[in-house]
């Protein structure tokens, strides 16, 4: 496949790097700082699109900054998986950003240019990941993602939040340094680079059982990925703002980790060498059960962000299910999910941050009647509800009809009732929040209530996403076919 080379992935990285100075610089006129913000985040998205039509012509983009060790360096390559990543990501911190302001200045949050630096630190964390042409690029970023969001997660700077972000970091830079890093090094002695490759770069260079050990060590080390039993993180992490939660679950946090086991499976083992040593079957089937019991654990929930958390570490899974089904259908789903997955679970959060700013309700159990008095908000609430469940005219369907395929294609009729059980205990924990939300009648509203919908730009943003939900559904376009292109280069 022929290669580009162009500035434009270092550019896309950089630039929020560059716009959190301008935030920082700026931090005493909150109008300006905002301005800054959407400013950056427009020419990083468009220097993002800039590379579609590169890439969807069969191309890869290649840049190279700086050699580290023989053969390795800091460099950056742009394919159909880490574009569709990136045009994910950096899309909804534009949708994001709009909701951080309608959010956090009606709660007159404090450190606001602290939240917005880092937050843009965040995206180029998360765009460096998806562009890292090389382990080494890859852990670097990966890296600098914890520990931009850690500042976000300890955002109130609470006991409840310091102990939080221990945890945070405990978890994914304990299981990073722990386990990843030796997998990494490791992969160098074996091979001498660290360089990803369509077909993967560990075939024929170490015996299998330091193979199955690297692989084991690698999985471990994603701690993003929310896995069990190294997903605990993730439900403690709520303690942040509600935009901040958006971002770990929908665009940056976790869907990095579910990536960047894509990357290890596809461009560092290959599909082949998974196959030979059953690493798929075992990855398969272990994912499983965080996709169930993450369901279940979901459907206990009263605290409406800890239901949505428990829902992202099993949803998150979908995603690793879809690369180990090793056939184009189900690869193309798991890839698809990540787009589909976003949208539907961002617009979750976004209304749950509306209802907290216009109530400071919490508790689902406290939100019976609360649709007759925000019924905007809750309207998008069922529509998001509806495409992470899977179920038309929303974008969730055509990921998981995709996967409910591939599960048939690779024979693996258990890992489809895994699916079918999965889907409707999304939709046992989600819709009778809506049905309540319209048709019941609670202690905190009646007739007698006076309560309207959150402020606008509290209550855009979801319906914005939510509707968006439902053109990826009408039309996946680009986003479907990059995931295909990526299924044909790795089965290729």
């Amino acid at each position: 496949m022929e290669t580009v080379v162009s500035i434009k992935p270092l550019l896309a990285v950089s630039i929020s790097l560059f716009g959190s100075l301008l935030i920082i610089a700026f931090g005493k006129r909150p109008n300006v700082r905002e301005s800054c913000t959407f400013i950056i985040a427009f020419i990083k998205f468009g220097i993002i699109a800039s590379m579609l039509p590169v890439v969807l012509g069969g191309q890869k983009i290649f840049y190279s900054l700086v050699e580290v060790l023989p053969g390795v360096g800091i460099a950056f390559r742009v394919d159909s998986l880490g574009l569709l990543f990136a045009l994910v990501s950096s899309s909804l911190w534009i949708v994001t950003s709009v909701y951080s302001v309608g959010y956090m200045r009606p709660l007159k949050e404090h450190s606001q240019t602290r939240y917005f630096a880092f937050f843009a630190l965040a995206l180029s964390s998360a765009v460096g990941v998806a562009f890292s042409a090389n382990l080494l690029t890859f852990y670097l970023f990966y890296e600098m993602l914890s520990l931009s969001t850690y500042a976000l997660v300890t955002h109130h700077q609470d006991k409840e939040a310091r102990s939080a972000g221990r945890k945070y970091l405990t978890y994914l830079m304990g299981t990073s340094i722990a386990f990843l890093l030796p997998a990494i090094v490791l992969t160098y002695i074996y091979t001498g680079t660290l360089n990803f490759s369509d077909h993967g770069i560990l075939a024929g260079k170490a015996p299998d059982v330091i193979l199955v050990v690297m692989f084991v060590l690698f999985i471990a080390g994603i701690g993003k990925a929310a896995i069990m039993p190294l997903h605990s993180w993730l439900p403690s992490a709520m303690v942040a703002p509600t935009p901040v939660s958006a971002l770990l679950h929908a665009v940056a946090v976790v869907k990095v980790g579910v990536f960047s086991v894509l990357r290890i499976c596809f461009h560092v083992f290959g599909i082949n060498l998974m196959h030979l040593l059953s690493l798929d079957v075992f990855l398969l089937y272990f994912i499983s059960i965080t996709i169930l019991v993450g369901s279940l654990f979901a459907l206990k929930q009263d605290d409406l962000k800890a239901r949505l958390a428990y829902s992202t570490v099993s949803q998150l899974s979908y995603i690793v299910m879809g690369g180990c089904l090793l056939s184009v259908i189900g690869v193309t789903g798991g890839v698809i999910h990540i787009v589909m997955h976003a949208f539907g679970k961002i617009t979750l959060f976004f209304c749950a941050g509306a209802i907290l700013v216009n109530t400071g309700l919490k508790k689902i159990s406290d939100m019976k009647g609360i649709g007759k008095k925000m019924p905007i908000t809750m309207a998008a609430f069922f529509f998001g509800s509806l495409s992470v469940i899977g179920i038309p005219p929303f974008g969730g369907f055509i990921s998981k009809w995709y996967l409910a395929l591939g599960t048939i294609d690779a024979h693996q009729i258990p890992i489809l009732v895994v699916l079918l059980t999965s889907s409707l205990l999304n939709a046992a924990y989600f819709l009778p929040i809506a049905y309540n939300a319209f048709f019941s009648t609670g202690n905190h509203f009646n007739e007698s209530t006076v309560v309207q919908e959150a402020p606008f730009l509290a209550v855009a943003p979801p319906v914005f996403t939510a509707f968006v939900s439902f053109l990826l559904f009408v039309y996946p376009g680009f986003f479907l076919e990059l995931a295909r292109m990526t299924a044909k280069a790795v089965l290729g």
